[in-house]
């Protein structure tokens, strides 16, 4: 049974989600600009199943920030500090590797590894640390390092971004997380993140980890001082990007935090805000296989309903994360594998274990088995 629209300018686009046709920046426009929620949910959720059926896909990972200290000075941010900062911290070599495997008896299938822009931390720094955790947990995929982050070490190496990244590889990396694309608008940019890497730049260096073989995520910061405008502009480069490489594997629409940044006067997202970024982000990136609702940040709550809303993942058990809760979050900084079944299970949706790459996990009370 169809849903009867309150917004009638919305009809041409379900036509165009049913045909399977790619819907146009004006066609996201009219989606950011309407307040029939439901009719908006209602045709992500067409796109959703069509994609993943009744599956929501999560998976047992471990976030590790080996150091707070960046260079940048990002108006957005409440993570980074100074290196004279009495609050800053750098993890030794050996504390990687042992908080990596403290205190958790699930057995983890990912680390997820970012961090600050670090002045002295080199490139072979990086290269050991990924060497260490490999050696150390060899059954573990390591997705580590955003595309600023490789552009920043890069540059410290005064190599490439193609050399860097064969390096990274060959140390133990396995694919990279889609932080600080935050939004590509230069205007914005200029505002919240002027120490990073332009929106071009971290395409570059995107596409350049997908010709190497590496698969990544990507993402979208909203709710700070961008418009619906920049939004639909930064949700077609990854699609352009996407059709040209195909290297990424999931997209995830990131809420400004304002507490304890630069832009703390501004107002938090809303729930009706978080659900409606999922679902114009599944409309609109129909060649990205994967839109995740990251609960950090919208809250477990949110997060479930999201999978009705255009999600088809809830993201993981996480452990210890850091970034969103400097910035004011009040969510757990982890979840238990069974919590995120019932999660799940109370949305009507079927839980699959997954790993970094969406391969199911099958798994006993000990061991796990990556069914490729």
């Amino acid at each position: 049974m169809q849903l009867q629209m309150e917004d009638r300018r919305l009809v041409p686009i379900l036509e165009k989600v049913v045909a399977g046709t790619r819907l146009s920046f004006d066609d996201g426009m009219a989606l950011y600009r309407s307040g029939d929620i439901l009719s908006i949910g209602y045709m992500a959720n067409i796109v959703r199943e069509r994609l993943n059926g009744n599956t929501t896909w999560f998976n047992v990972n471990r976030h590790i920030n080996p150091t707070d200290v960046c260079v940048a000075s990002c108006r957005l941010c409440a993570f980074g500090k100074k290196k004279r900062d009495p609050k800053a911290y750098t993890m030794s070599l050996d504390q990687v590797w042992e908080n990596a495997g403290k205190g958790w008896s699930e057995a983890i299938t990912e680390f997820h590894i970012v961090g600050g822009l670090h002045p002295e931390l080199s490139l072979d720094w990086y290269c050991q640390m990924l060497g260490g955790l490999k050696e150390r947990f060899p059954q573990v995929h390591l997705k580590a390092f955003t595309m600023v982050e490789i552009s920043w070490l890069a540059g410290r190496a005064k190599i490439g971004v193609r050399e860097t990244l064969d390096r990274l590889r060959e140390a133990g990396m396995d694919s990279l997380p889609g932080g600080g694309a935050e939004i590509f608008s230069e205007r914005i940019r200029r505002i919240i993140c002027d120490h990073k890497i332009d929106g071009g730049e971290w395409l570059n260096v995107a596409r350049q980890a997908h010709q190497a073989g590496l698969k990544s995520n990507c993402t979208m910061l909203y709710g700070h001082i961008e418009n619906e405008e920049d939004r639909i502009d930064h949700l077609v480069r990854l699609r352009e990007l996407q059709d040209e490489t195909g290297g990424f594997v999931t997209f995830i629409p990131l809420a400004f935090h304002p507490d304890n940044t630069p832009l703390h006067h501004l107002p938090k997202t809303t729930g009706f805000d978080d659900i409606k970024n999922i679902a114009v982000s599944r409309l609109m990136l129909d060649n990205i296989p994967h839109i995740k609702a990251y609960w950090v940040m919208m809250t477990p709550r949110i997060a479930q309903i999201a999978q009705r809303f255009g999600a088809d993942d809830i993201d993981g058990t996480v452990v210890e994360e850091k970034i969103y809760h400097d910035a004011g979050a009040t969510t757990t900084q982890s979840l238990r594998r069974g919590e995120l079944l019932r999660l799940i299970r109370e949305a009507g949706r079927e839980p699959m274990e997954r790993d970094t790459l969406y391969r199911p996990v099958q798994r006993t009370e000990a061991t796990f088995t990556v069914l490729v």
